[in-house]
């Protein structure tokens, strides 16, 4: 009789311990995933974003959230008649990214377009605008610029992140598979002693 009423009781409570198990197993996966990587964002520029400047200035200057990295990096400063006023590579310092100008820029409105490789090696661009009220000082020309036409960015915010890759979905469904696996294992350990039983 008493091993009759253990093994019954041992049957019985198979299931709310093997639920009690799976539920802290898919506790456990879902505290430990750890999150999706996230693009680095344009945090600040200078100048900033629809300022007003009294003359042009000498540099133009990117601060991202994280560091971004020197290969594939580009800034264009592009004044009224489309013409590209920046000169020489970018300059890459901890997470500020610096466009030296040429002398002589005329008064008027300008379009700084940029591109930088986030620190998750994936491409991130935008757009901003500035003005300038009065001409440079200096007597340089600008030249022609060569380099590919940046595509335009949906946002003059200087806060801008275009890539559509929302990071990498593995740490979602590495866990979620997991949890699939579990209860796919449990239904058919409750059916095959089921069975048994009959």
């Amino acid at each position: 009789m008493t091993i009759s009423v253990r093994s019954y009781l041992s049957r019985s409570a198979f299931a709310p311990v093997a639920a009690v198990f799976l539920l802290a197993l898919c506790a456990v996966l879902l505290v430990s995933a750890p999150p999706a990587a996230a693009h680095d964002e344009l945090t600040g520029s200078t100048p900033g974003s629809g300022s007003v400047l009294d003359a042009a200035p000498e540099s133009v200057e990117l601060t991202f959230s994280s560091v971004p990295a020197a290969i594939g990096s580009e800034v264009r400063v592009l004044d009224e008649e489309g013409t590209d006023w920046a000169q020489g590579p970018v300059r890459i310092l901890d997470n500020t990214a610096t466009q030296q100008l040429r002398t002589g820029a005329p008064a008027g409105s300008y379009t700084v377009q940029w591109r930088v490789v986030s620190s998750d090696a994936h491409p991130i661009e935008g757009t901003f605008g500035f003005t300038v009220a009065g001409g440079g000082t200096g007597t340089g020309t600008p030249a022609p610029s060569t380099a590919a036409p940046l595509p335009p960015a949906a946002s003059q915010s200087p806060v801008l992140n275009q890539s559509d890759d929302a990071g990498s979905p593995w740490p979602v469904i590495v866990p979620a598979a997991v949890v699939i696996l579990a209860v796919a294992v449990l239904i058919a350990l409750i059916v095959r002693r089921r069975l048994r039983e009959d």
